[in-house]
């Protein structure tokens, strides 16, 4: 999996400082730009967030570049509707080796070559449905969840705040939760502020799932916290 922060807006944090600013104030916008400093945004910022003054982080944007993640994730991704994507059609675009992504679970079980022969079946029958001259739309029909797939995501600060708190819990699917933390790290580097807690439910209230709850609350010391990055070794660690 790769993602990566390809735009934002220029200083995210000056803007919504900015933008709520307006609403309390009767000056107007050249004088606005004088009077709002650094300090007062970093101010400003946590004011809005403490009193959930939502609206301002609405002005906002941040565009990713993410490869490498199954369909089945990137079909959870798209359920956020408040976005813009852009994503490799499987209509358009014709395979010639398939990148597909094994969920650890299987890998666990022992399962890894059982998985490996059936997506070689599903590959080696689309192949013969390509060469057949039946047209990729149709051929597709025998692809898997677990193919591999791109997309460009654009998303603003106020529903990127929602989609942490949603797919960064634990009780999340693996995969989406790997994204959605590796998608937090990003925007932690441009917009600490907007950002610095960010994350499930639980790292500033109580978690929403009730009896379902994984009984891992994310402290802000760090401690305890399971939606952890995961390195290259395949282990995870705090950020």
């Amino acid at each position: 999996m790769r993602v990566e922060l390809l735009e934002h807006t220029p200083d995210p944090e000056h803007l919504v400082a900015l933008a709520a600013k307006l609403c309390y104030s009767n000056a107007d916008i050249d004088e606005l730009l004088q009077r709002v400093t650094a300090e007062q945004t970093t101010a400003f910022i946590h004011k809005l967030l403490k009193m959930e003054h939502l609206s301002p982080f609405e002005h906002i944007n941040f565009t990713f570049g993410i490869e490498g993640i199954s369909r089945a994730a990137s079909h959870q991704l798209v359920r956020h509707r408040i976005a813009s994507y852009s994503q490799q059609s499987q209509r358009y675009v014709t395979y010639q080796n398939l990148e597909c992504v094994v969920p650890p679970s299987i890998s666990s079980a022992g399962l890894s070559s059982r998985f490996s022969e059936a997506m070689e079946y599903l590959q080696g029958l689309y192949r013969e449905f390509i060469e057949s001259g039946i047209p990729a739309e149709d051929a597709r029909f025998v692809l898997p969840n677990a193919c591999a797939t791109k997309i460009i995501v654009t998303m603003n600060a106020r529903e990127l705040m929602h989609f942490f708190r949603l797919r960064c819990c634990n009780r999340a699917q693996w995969e989406i939760r790997a994204m959605a933390v590796e998608m937090l790290v990003c925007v932690k580097a441009v917009a600490v502020n907007i950002f610095a807690n960010s994350g499930p439910a639980c790292v500033d209230g109580n978690c929403p799932e009730g009896e379902m709850s994984c009984g891992k609350p994310w402290k802000k010391d760090g401690t305890s916290y399971y939606g952890n990055r995961e390195d290259k070794t395949g282990k995870f660690h705090c950020f």
